[in-house]
């Protein structure tokens, strides 16, 4: 696994203070990017927070997911959680060191009382001894919220005096972009009042047996039902213990809400959304506790196409922090049709410039602040099928043929799929996307297209 050093570098730590005229919590950022470009230490939000005891716990419960391991246990998390400010919200990010478990706190316009929200993305400190003020927090004592340095600090800042220096996986930074295709074809699938979600999420095992089968759930009344098999309107829960973190904002919880795919027989990803007043806080867990996001494949059929990446430049540019990407208004603005459009932020996904909203069905937009483009570079069977054409390998036809070491595997389309007669074909029939194989035919059948219009358009 391809790893590197992420330096956070930070004004002073985040604290939590008390005055009289109440508490505060400021939370320092990292270098990130705004509106107006890159700043070292960017300011979002400086107000009072509706419900400060529920934000507290959200946070810690993001920060929570950040720094554990669901699986292999043996390295802590690594990174920061991720802020972003989408105008008329905070967003609060964060993924598990293992790579399987994707945390959001959402903090809306109705749980925020203050000066408007900026727009940009950092990393925002949670240090121990934060954590530990904001675990003892147990009084509704006003508490105003600073995200970013006061004026003081703007003035008289000569230089970072807080630095952490942090690993940063590749697959961690492919699992943001996985994460958000996956939870892209999610449909609300289960809904329970809060007495009702408490009974059931404490209902739940802490661990799954060594072997076991995924756990699925189904909606019977008002209370959600534990299946071995996935029945029509079941969802997926793989690990049920990697929603721990929800027991944090347990007594607070209004609803549950379940988000998943239509279920085909085999262990999916979900998404595990607690509301909260003025705030939602959702969990999204990968298809086994044992692999993360970053091998589900997901984005790679956007990645091999020059078109998606020739929309995404385009795209881009037309993003402006909305908390809601409106795929039509984008679309006009762009020239392109709606498909192109979801390839093309499925493609900027990879760089981690666009997440997506269950509860709004949505897209936003958020930059995130590290170099996301080797989450791409790194992507082993992308740069294998990128190889493979290189060295003439692909024989198109029907079927095709990719020669890949001492064997020669057979690629056929169907209704716009490419099988192959490949070992990891066998064995996921597209579920985690197409193999390298089938990668390389489509690169190639692509690139012949490109030459074929060129050689053309030359004769004219």
């Amino acid at each position: 696994m391809t790893r590197s050093v992420q330096a956070l570098a930070y004004s002073r730590p985040s604290a939590l203070q008390s005055s009289g005229a109440g508490r505060l919590l400021g939370l320092e950022t990292s270098g990130g990017l705004t509106p107006a470009g890159a700043e070292a230490h960017p300011r979002f939000f400086s107000g009072f927070l509706t419900s400060p005891q529920i934000a507290a716990r959200g946070l810690l419960a993001v920060a929570d997911v950040a720094a554990a391991r669901y699986y292999q246990r043996i390295r802590p998390g690594s990174l920061d959680p991720v802020v972003t400010g989408n105008g008329d919200r905070l967003r609060f990010e964060s993924f598990s060191g293992c790579g399987g478990v994707y945390a959001r706190l959402d903090v809306l316009s109705e749980g925020l009382d203050g000066a408007e929200t900026g727009h940009g993305t950092s990393n925002v400190d949670v240090n121990n001894p934060l954590r530990e003020a904001l675990s003892r927090m147990t009084e509704s004592d006003p508490l105003h919220l600073r995200v970013g340095p006061d004026e003081l600090a703007v003035t008289t800042l000569v230089g970072a005096v807080v630095e952490k220096k942090v690993p940063l996986p590749d697959r961690w930074l492919r699992g943001f972009a996985e994460a958000q295709v996956a939870s892209a074809g999610f449909d609300l699938r289960a809904e329970l009042s809060g007495p009702d979600a408490v009974r059931f999420l404490r209902s739940l095992p802490r661990s799954q047996g060594r072997g076991a089968g995924p756990l699925w759930v189904v909606q019977t009344g008002r209370t959600l039902r534990p299946t071995t098999r996935p029945v029509a309107g079941a969802v997926c829960l793989p690990g049920p213990e990697r929603l721990v973190a929800l027991e944090r904002v347990l007594r607070h919880a209004t609803a549950l809400r379940v988000y998943g795919p239509v279920p085909d027989g085999v262990a999916t990803a979900a998404a595990w959304e607690v509301t909260l007043p003025g705030m939602r806080l959702t969990l999204t867990l990968s298809p086994d506790a044992s692999r993360g996001f970053s091998g589900e494949g997901g984005v790679l059929e956007a990645l091999a196409t020059e078109e998606a990446a020739q929309d995404a430049e385009l795209v881009s540019v037309l993003l402006a922090w909305e908390p809601r990407i409106d795929l039509a208004d984008l679309a006009a603005q762009a020239g392109l049709s709606v498909d192109r459009v979801r390839a093309a932020l499925t493609r900027l996904g990879t760089a981690g410039r666009v997440g997506y909203d269950v509860a709004d069905a949505a897209y936003f937009h958020r930059e995130l602040p590290y170099d996301a483009d080797r989450a791409e570079r790194h992507n082993p069977r992308l740069v294998a099928a990128r190889a493979l054409v290189a060295e003439g390998a692909v024989v198109l036809g029907e079927p095709a043929a990719v020669v890949s070491g001492e064997r020669r595997y057979q690629v056929r389309e169907s209704g716009g799929v490419l099988s192959c007669t490949c070992q990891w074909w066998a064995d996921y029939r597209g579920r985690r996307g197409p193999c390298k194989h089938a990668l390389a035919v489509r690169m190639a059948r692509r690139g012949a297209v490109s030459e074929a219009m060129a050689a053309v358009g030359g004769v004219r």
